[in-house]
C-alpha cells in the first residue's frame, strides 16, 4: 500500500487528498484474503482509485499442476490438464510453495481525471489578471517543451526556431512544439493551459548576440533565464531529471 500510494504522489497527487478504505465483509472477493482501496478527494467527494488485493495462491494454485502436493490456502478448482508447476523451492524448510499474488487494480479513467484534477490551477497575478494552468509533473505533460519565435515573418528567427525544435526533439523526452503564434504572451498562456513546463523563445538577440541566447521560461513559477543555444538541450535534459 505504500508503495501504491507513493506511486500516485508521484504522478502529482497530495497526500490529503488519498485515503485508505479497508473491504471486508461480502464485499470482500472469495478469493481475497485483505483488500484495501486507494480514494481519491474528486470535486464530488472521496471515489475509489484503485484497489489493492491479496489474492493469496488462489491464481497460481489454480493453475499449477499437481495441486494437492502444497496444502494451498486458497479453495481452488481441480486442474488435471496443467504441465506447470507455479511454485517455489523454500531453501530453509525445503519444501515446495506456491506464491501469494498481490493485485494492484487501477482505473485509467478516473486516474487520468485525479491527476487532471490535481494539476488544474487558477492563479491571481500581480496586475489582478488570472492564468489557467495544468501543473502536470514534467513526465506526465503531453508537451515536454515549446520553441517559440518572437518574429514569424523574420526567417533568421524562425530558422533557429526550427532548429532548436528539431535538436530538442532528438533528446527523446516526449512531444516539443514549434509554437509560431507570433504572440508570445499568448503563447505562454496556451501553453500555461495545456500544462507545458518550459517554454523558448528565439529573439533578436538570439541572431545578433555571441551565443545565440533565448529566453527560457518556467511555467510554474513564470521565471525566466537566458541560456546560450548550444547549452539548451543540456538544461532541458537536467531540467526534466531534476524535476522528476
Amino acid at each position: 500500500m505504500k508503495t501504491r500510494k507513493q506511486w500516485w504522489l508521484d504522478q502529482g497527487l497530495t497526500e490529503e487528498n488519498i485515503e485508505f478504505e479497508y473491504v471486508t465483509g461480502d464485499d470482500l472477493a472469495h478469493y481475497s484474503k485483505s483488500t484495501v482501496d486507494i480514494l481519491y478527494k474528486f470535486p464530488h467527494g472521496f471515489e475509489e482509485l484503485e484497489g489493492v488485493a491479496n489474492r493469496t495462491d488462489y491464481d497460481l494454485g489454480s493453475h499449477t499442476k499437481a495441486q494437492e502436493e502444497f496444502g494451498l490456502s486458497a479453495k481452488v478448482k481441480k486442474n488435471e490438464h496443467s504441465t506447470s508447476k507455479l511454485a517455489v523451492r523454500d531453501l530453509e524448510a525445503n519444501k515446495w510453495e506456491v506464491p501469494f499474488c498481490i493485485e494492484p487494480s487501477a482505473g485509467l479513467d478516473r486516474g487520468l481525471l485525479a491527476v487532471m484534477t490535481e494539476a488544474y490551477t487558477e492563479e491571481e497575478l500581480e496586475n489582478g489578471s488570472t492564468r489557467t494552468v495544468l501543473k502536470f509533473k514534467p513526465h506526465l505533460a503531453p508537451i515536454k517543451v515549446a520553441i517559440m519565435p518572437l518574429k514569424k515573418n523574420k526567417p533568421e528567427i524562425v530558422a533557429l526556431a526550427k532548429e532548436l525544435k528539431n535538436k530538442l526533439q532528438k533528446l527523446g523526452l516526449g512531444r516539443i512544439l514549434y509554437e509560431n503564434t507570433g504572440n508570445v504572451g499568448k503563447g505562454y498562456r496556451r501553453h500555461d493551459e495545456v500544462g507545458t513546463p518550459i517554454c523558448v523563445t528565439v529573439d533578436f538577440d538570439s541572431i545578433e548576440k555571441e551565443g545565440a541566447p533565448v529566453t527560457v521560461r518556467d511555467r510554474d513559477t513564470m521565471e525566466q533565464i537566458v541560456v546560450n543555444a548550444a547549452d539548451l538541450p543540456a538544461y532541458v535534459v537536467n531540467y526534466f531529471i531534476n524535476q522528476d
